[in-house]
């Protein structure tokens, strides 16, 4: 194994992440020096910039910018309010109540948004300060809001399952959609436990019992919300169109529920599109520059040889999904999840797949793990928002994130060593 490229990427892209370089720069860069190991420099540019601007030429990844845009409307366009009417009425009257009624909203928004810190900066805003007045702390209520939040990365429509059918060379969108259900909704599961556990030790009051007239007046509420999920999911499900098709499918349909909602008029459209194309626009770097690292890091055939040490240390499946799981936990720690996917997939894909590993099984293992990353200090982006939202301090928030962390890696163990939570429901739709 060659360790000169090795050495030069991980020492370049992490002393630019320390001086602060934005990540996307930090990689393109860190690209363009771990070639110049091997030949001149402006081979090295020239190749490093082809890779970002063809890595994007891809049909598949025109429905990443559809999807912000739709849960920018949807953000907008008073989904929220309704979703947590709904789960008020079903899990208000239980111990935790508004936390339950945090993560339940968070797992409906996320989903129907398809980004966690949509889902963070909405249900921060609304329901954060609803616990503080009932006598849960800030900082507990900012650490339920962020990692509830992260559920709807696991749950489809997700940007990232996207993203990793890219790395992976073609694993079935549909199957990974599908395949991120049963552990999203687990890993919310989890967190609600610990929640309920954590109120009913501090005593906290219960909430009043929501009569069924209440629960079903708040689902008929709710429901052209939730109904987006059955005619996105459903429709890449049953073919009647890509998931690329979905995508704008979904920008319409939430666009004329903001109309019917009368949250969203035409004066607010341009600041809508104004956001989503900037959250777009760095996404979409971000993925270029990934896409030219991990080119970079096959020219340098660091994948296999990585592939290969891995499994000279074992052949034992669980062995390495244990190493895998602890290496995607430390990168989490310093990569934002895209970028973390793009690099990371084609170095630890080969690996489980000789194994006799599925792909789509493997997807959701990398997304659920690096959904903790998002939690985390130093770059984890929703603990940012959460905090913000809060307005508390990281250092406060980390002590009740503890148990939510320990939640979320059961739920990540499980789904890593039972491969039918995330393969039964894709196997029942024979994908």
């Amino acid at each position: 194994m060659e360790y000169a490229p090795v050495l030069v990427l991980v020492i370049s892209f992490v002393i630019f992440l320390a001086i602060g370089t934005p990540v996307a720069w930090s990689i393109a860069i860190s690209s363009v020096l771990t070639m110049l190991v091997s030949i001149p420099f402006l081979p090295a540019f020239t190749t490093v910039s082809q890779r970002i601007g063809t890595g994007l030429d891809s049909f598949a990844l025109l429905a990443i910018p559809l999807f912000i845009l739709s849960g920018e409307l949807m953000n907008k366009g008073g989904i929220a309010h309704r979703l947590i009417a709904f789960a008020k009425t079903l899990v208000g009257a239980l111990p935790g109540g508004l936390a339950l009624i945090n993560i339940i909203s968070a797992m409906l928004m996320g989903a129907i948004a398809g980004s966690a810190m949509a889902a963070a900066s909405a249900m921060g805003s609304i329901i954060g300060p609803e616990m503080e007045k009932e006598g849960y702390s800030r900082e507990f209520g900012a650490a339920v809001n962020i990692t509830a939040a992260t559920t709807g990365l696991v749950i489809p429509p997700s940007n990232v399952l996207i993203v990793y059918s890219l790395a992976s060379g073609g694993a079935s969108i549909a199957a990974l959609f599908l395949a991120g259900y049963i552990p999203g909704i687990l890993t919310g599961l989890f967190l609600m436990i610990v929640a309920s556990l954590w109120a009913r030790k501090k005593g906290f009051k219960l909430g009043k019992r929501s009569s069924l007239r209440e629960i079903f007046r708040t689902f008929i509420d709710a429901m052209p919300s939730l109904l987006m999920l059955v005619v996105v999911i459903g429709g890449i499900v049953a073919g009647i169109f890509t998931a690329t098709e979905a995508s704008a499918i979904a920008v319409l349909y939430s666009l004329i529920l903001g109309f019917i909602y009368k949250e969203i008029t035409f004066p607010k459209l341009p600041k809508i599109l104004l956001d989503s194309s900037a959250t777009t626009a760095i996404v979409m770097l971000l993925i270029g520059t990934s896409i030219s690292m991990s080119w970079a890091l096959s020219y340098e055939n660091i994948p296999q040889d990585i592939s290969s040490g891995l499994l000279n240390i074992s052949d034992n499946k669980i062995i390495i999904l244990l190493i895998i799981n602890l290496l995607l936990l430390f990168v989490g720690i310093f990569m934002d999840m895209t970028p973390a996917v793009l690099i990371f997939t084609p170095i630890f894909l080969p690996v489980v797949t000789k194994l006799g590993l599925d792909p789509v099984h493997f997807g959701i293992i990398m997304v659920l793990n690096l959904c903790i990353g998002l939690c985390t200090p130093p770059v984890g982006s929703v603990l940012f928002v959460g905090v913000g939202i809060a307005k508390t301090t990281i250092e406060k928030v980390v002590r009740p994130l503890l148990p939510l962390f320990v939640a979320m890696i059961i739920a990540l163990m499980l789904v890593t060593y039972i491969p039918a939570l995330s393969l039964w429901l894709p196997s029942l739709f024979d994908l």
